[in-house]
């Protein structure tokens, strides 16, 4: 991953620019982290139920601690999750908004697509 100072200025909107080859890759590896069913469904169970240790996410979602651990740690690593160690315990919770307003966002978009197909499916 680039360096943050330089990840934002090459973020910055430029009017009528299309964006860097290198904010290109970082947006394609953005994506790619979230393409992975369950690193979104691990963030989805954070999302509405909040902080969680491994041991609630895999009773929660059915994944080893290995699997957790791994998904969890990428997921980390992207900014997207915090980490709190509590004794022995680790526990996990969404570090950024981002997560929500993306949720949001692409949740309210299938749901609009979905309906205008229902509509269509209506009309035929």
């Amino acid at each position: 991953m680039l360096q943050a100072t330089y990840l934002i200025a090459m973020a910055a909107p430029v009017a009528g620019s299309l964006p860097s080859p290198e904010l290109l890759e970082e947006l394609s590896g953005f994506f790619r982290l979230l393409s992975e069913p369950a690193r979104l469904q691990l963030l989805c169970q954070l999302k509405q139920q909040g902080a969680m240790d491994v041991a609630s996410l895999i009773e929660a979602t059915g994944f080893s601690q290995s699997h957790i651990s791994r998904q969890m740690g990428q997921l980390q690593r992207a900014g997207l999750v915090c980490c709190e160690r509590d004794g022995v315990r680790l526990i996990y919770a969404v570090a950024d908004p981002l997560v929500d307003e993306l949720c949001n966002l692409v949740q309210g978009r299938l749901r609009q697509r979905f309906e205008e197909q229902l509509r269509q499916l209506q009309t035929v």
